[in-house]
Parts: structure tokens; C-alpha cells; sequence
């Protein structure tokens, strides 16, 4: 199987192309340099003719920064698949689209299963629900892979208290699950090599880490776990943050254990290794990157 995976500058892509090499797909990378200024126009250019399978790994996870851009979160988490999505139906290619907690409000007091609609109230979470329903509209052979927080994006967040005060303020009503980047890697790459096997398994799925817990308690683990952030203090406050986030964030990931065999990881172990990844892709890294696709071989 011909496999196109379309990646940004961030850890997700790498550490996917690499665990991809190490099996019997033919797998082409897409660099996408700056996905808020990529001309869409420019598809057929991008594409190789004998796609069976495009794996969209641009993973944003960050409400915050979607709120700061709305245009470029626009772009990102909407415009780019849905082109995918209508390139791919027009071509008889599959494609497999990442999302995350935040299409949903937070209200339910269990976790949430994929069929349970999105309510979202972030941009980010406006524009990933939105590209859902598109993508089902859209295409029949798809992939939805909802995920829970980002374990890096909340180590950037302690790292960033060390440098400009020692409290961190975190809710311990918000509670959800974690997921570490190459577990991420991992999961995708089960998803697809079940296409690969020809199983009719399109869908919506969900994967977070192992243990659900709430934020204060995910600071203070972090902390715990790494010696850099000893003097950093974490306080159960809910900043002003909080406000996009849901308070329950915890997904349900019956599904894809069932379905593909995938089980949760926890979380824990991946902090130290996130910690590093997270110093060496802080957020602005891509900012004097070409804004064109560059195809990587």
C-alpha cells in the first residue's frame, strides 16, 4: 500500500515516518512548512498518482493558540482536510484525520464514546467538530482519530512557570487523559497497517494515555517526574485559561482496543522523553519556514 503522510516541522510526523519505514508500506513524506499559508489550489502537484492512503499527522492541540489565530486554526484543522478529504473521494484514496477532546463541551459525567455528538465551545474545537462532519459527509473511507491532551503541550506550560514565575496554576476539576507523542505514533500506525491488511474498519475512533486525572494533579506528576521543575510550586487555582477547557476531557477507548487491538499506555512513562522533544520543538520554530509544501524523500 502506498502511503502519503503530510507533516509539519513537529515531533508527530518524524516519529511516524520512522515507525512506517520499518514496515512494508511505501511510504512518501509531504512537509508541509507552514499549514496557515499553503495553497490549496496546488493538490494535484502534492498527491502522487498511486496514493492508496493519505495519514494527515497535522495534530493542533492547543485551544489557547487557536484562539490567538482563528484564521490560521481555521486552515489548519478544517480547510487542509477537508481538500484532502475531496481529493481523496475523487481519487479513491482513503485518509486518516486526526481531532481531539475539545469538540466536546465537557458536560457528561462519563467518558465519552465516538458516537457521542460534538459541542464544542473553543475555535479549536469549533473547526476540528466541523471537519468531522465534513469528512463523514464527504468521504466514506475515512479515519477519524480523536485524542486526549497533549502531555507535551502541559510540560511547556511548567516549563514556561519557571521562567516567569515559580507558582503554576492548575484546576483539579478538569480532568482527562494525557497522550505522549510516539504513543500517538504508535496507535497510527496500527490504524493503518489494518487498511493496509484491507479490513473495512472506516470510522471515528478514540486514543489517550492510560489514567484518567485532572490537571492540577497532571502538574503536579510532572513536576514530580522531572528535576528541572523542582522549584516550580503547582497550585489547585482554576486559571483563566480553563475557561476552553472542557472539565471532563476523558474519552472512551473501547473502541479501538476492539477494533484494532490497541491498548493504552500510560502516560507517565513518557514524560521524560516528552520533556525532551518539548525543549527541542518549542511552538515558533516553523516561523521562518517556506510556506510551500516541500515534498521529502
Amino acid at each position: 500500500m502506498n502511503v502519503l503522510v503530510v507533516h509539519d516541522y513537529g515531533p508527530l510526523g518524524r516519529l511516524l515516518l520512522e515507525s512506517l519505514k520499518e514496515t512494508s508500506l511505501s511510504v512518501h513524506p509531504l512537509l508541509i512548512s507552514r499549514p496557515d499559508g499553503v495553497d490549496l489550489s496546488a493538490l494535484d502537484d502534492w498527491v502522487p498518482e498511486d496514493t492508496d492512503l493519505i495519514v494527515n499527522a497535522l495534530w493542533h492541540n492547543d485551544p489557547e493558540a487557536a484562539e490567538q489565530d482563528p484564521e490560521a486554526i481555521r486552515q489548519w484543522t478544517f480547510s487542509i482536510p477537508v481538500a484532502l478529504a475531496e481529493y481523496a473521494n475523487a481519487n479513491d484514496i482513503a485518509l486518516l484525520q486526526l481531532s481531539t477532546c475539545y469538540v466536546f463541551d465537557g458536560r457528561k459525567q462519563s467518558a465519552y464514546i465516538t458516537s457521542n455528538p460534538g459541542q464544542p465551545f473553543s475555535q479549536l474545537g469549533n473547526w476540528q467538530w466541523e471537519c468531522e462532519q465534513a469528512l463523514r459527509t464527504l468521504l466514506p473511507r475515512h479515519l477519524i482519530l480523536r485524542t486526549g491532551w497533549s502531555l507535551q503541550r502541559f510540560i511547556r506550560k511548567i516549563r514556561s512557570s519557571v521562567t516567569h514565575s515559580a507558582k503554576l496554576e492548575l484546576s483539579s476539576r478538569h480532568h482527562g487523559q494525557p497522550v505522549a507523542v510516539r504513543d500517538l505514533a504508535r496507535v497510527m500506525r496500527a490504524l493503518i497497517l489494518q487498511v493496509d491488511c484491507g479490513a473495512e474498519v472506516w470510522g471515528t475512533y478514540q486514543y489517550a494515555g492510560a489514567e484518567e486525572i485532572s490537571q492540577y494533579e497532571l502538574g503536579l506528576a510532572i513536576v514530580n517526574a522531572l528535576p528541572d521543575f523542582d522549584g516550580v510550586h503547582v497550585v489547585d487555582h482554576t486559571p483563566e485559561w480553563a475557561a476552553l477547557e472542557p472539565e471532563n476531557a476523558t474519552l472512551g477507548c473501547i473502541k479501538v482496543r476492539n477494533t484494532f487491538g490497541v491498548k493504552q499506555v500510560p502516560w507517565r512513562t513518557s514524560i521524560t522523553e516528552e520533556a525532551g522533544m518539548a525543549r527541542s520543538t518549542a511552538p515558533g520554530d516553523e516561523s521562518t519556514a517556506a510556506r510551500q509544501p516541500d515534498r521529502q524523500t
